[in-house]
């Protein structure tokens, strides 16, 4: 959420971040509805100041002087009801329109549409040439008897899954080294739920845009797409310490998205699944946009090291704006190869959104000159599972079906080869 003064100072700014990112605000209501905000609480507060002028006239009044004053404080206490009302009717709208302003991407974020758009900043390794027809990762699992999608369809319903035997080892393996990898960046690692608030999501800017993509219970609680959610809202309405060292956190958690817009995008395999494993990176830091900028990069370039390890071909991609979310300031995507479409795929995302989030979960600071402030707030994936699963089974195959175990992830999985196939 943008502070509703910078929002005034700047509609021609923020009416021109919106359409860099393709999403509808209305400004001038949201401005017009400010207005009459103001006006209103200027009058409730104009006839509170009366009653208490007129409550001490009352005390020392006697006789018909006194009735009639509690007359008129009658009549003035049904204006303040009435000024409340309507009060409270433009209170409601103006924090829906609120909630709707996205913040404004950076300069250097490309323009553009849609994730065909972006732009890419870096490529590293070479995808490998086969001496055989590559397989994709369903064929090669399945053949191996380590997933079973039809079996996780009937006892999970569309995109469910099975992983079995050695499938599971190797998820387990890369959880492992993502810890190792990630907790010596100086990352605390977080245990989050799953299962969180709604004001949490509203906090964090998936909500009110995206809940045709959420898991809601029947007591009202959804079920997080990332543990963003609940990390971030670990510190919501509290005060924090950020003046010498950021926050860091390496969350982890059990995820649950509905995919509700990609009914026929993805419906085999592990690409795109309604339940995954992820660890994510969560930053706060002080309110300086430098220090966005350098903590954004160097999140971004955790992940390419951790998918180096793994020794996968990727590159990395700049978000354009119409493939930003409404918090967002900047997004890098680092998307890996995979040979059996032949193309790269998402594996990660990192964001800054300077005090969008903070604002609108209420988490201050104070800085160097005691001022109270909201922080900037950051998180990357760490690492997406099983989805990474798809990149290592296809890129490591061997021309008998089995798969060769990427040399960093031997030491957890406990072997160098991965089944036969049948």
């Amino acid at each position: 959420m943008l502070d509703i003064h910078f929002i005034r100072e700047n509609a021609d700014i923020i009416k021109a971040g919106a359409a860099k990112k393709r999403i509808d605000a209305d400004i001038d209501r949201l401005l017009a509805v400010d207005d009459e905000r103001k006006t209103l609480r200027q009058e409730f507060d104009a006839k509170r100041s009366e009653q208490n002028r007129r409550s001490s006239e009352i005390q020392r009044a006697t006789g018909s002087e006194r009735e009639k004053l509690l007359e008129a404080m009658r009549q003035l206490k049904n204006g303040m009801n009435e000024t409340e009302e309507k009060l409270k009717t433009v209170m409601i709208e103006w924090q829906k329109l609120m909630l709707t302003v996205p913040n404004i991407p950076d300069m250097s974020v490309p323009d553009g549409v849609s994730d065909a758009d972006n732009k890419e900043v870096k490529k590293w390794g070479e995808p490998a040439t086969f001496a055989f027809t590559p397989k994709n990762h369903v064929e090669l699992m399945t053949a191996l008897d380590i997933a079973d999608f039809e079996r996780g369809a009937k006892v999970a319903g569309f995109r469910g899954y099975f992983l079995k035997g050695d499938a599971v080892l190797l998820m387990n393996a890369v959880w492992q080294l993502a810890l190792k990898h990630f907790s010596a960046k100086g990352l605390v690692p977080l245990s989050a739920p799953s299962l969180v608030r709604r004001e949490t999501l509203l906090g964090t800017g998936y909500l009110p845009q995206g809940e045709e993509d959420l898991y809601k219970t029947q007591d009202g609680e959804y079920l997080a797409g990332t543990s963003e959610v609940a990390s971030m809202a670990y510190y919501m309405n509290d005060i924090i310490d950020v003046s010498a060292n950021p926050i860091q956190f390496l969350a982890f958690s059990p995820c649950f998205r509905r995919e509700a817009g990609a009914h026929g995008k993805d419906v085999n395999g592990l690409i795109r699944v309604h339940e995954f494993f992820k660890w994510e990176q969560i930053i706060l830091c002080r309110a300086e946009h430098d220090e966005s900028v350098r903590l954004h990069e160097w999140l971004n370039r955790n992940t390419e090291e951790f998918i180096e390890l793994l020794k996968i071909p990727y590159h990395t991609v700049v978000n354009c704006g119409g493939d930003l979310g409404l918090g967002q300031v900047k997004k890098y995507d680092i998307e890996l190869w995979v040979p059996g479409e032949g193309k790269y795929r998402e594996i990660s995302s990192a964001s800054y959104f300077h005090d969008f989030q903070t604002r609108r979960l209420n988490i201050r600071y104070r800085d160097a000159e005691g001022t109270m402030r909201f922080p900037h707030s950051l998180n990357s994936t760490a690492i997406p599972t099983p989805r990474i699963l798809v990149s290592i089974v296809e890129n490591y195959q061997q021309p008998d079906g089995s798969i060769k175990v990427p040399e960093a992830l031997v030491p957890y999985v406990g072997k160098q080869i991965i089944g036969l196939a049948r």
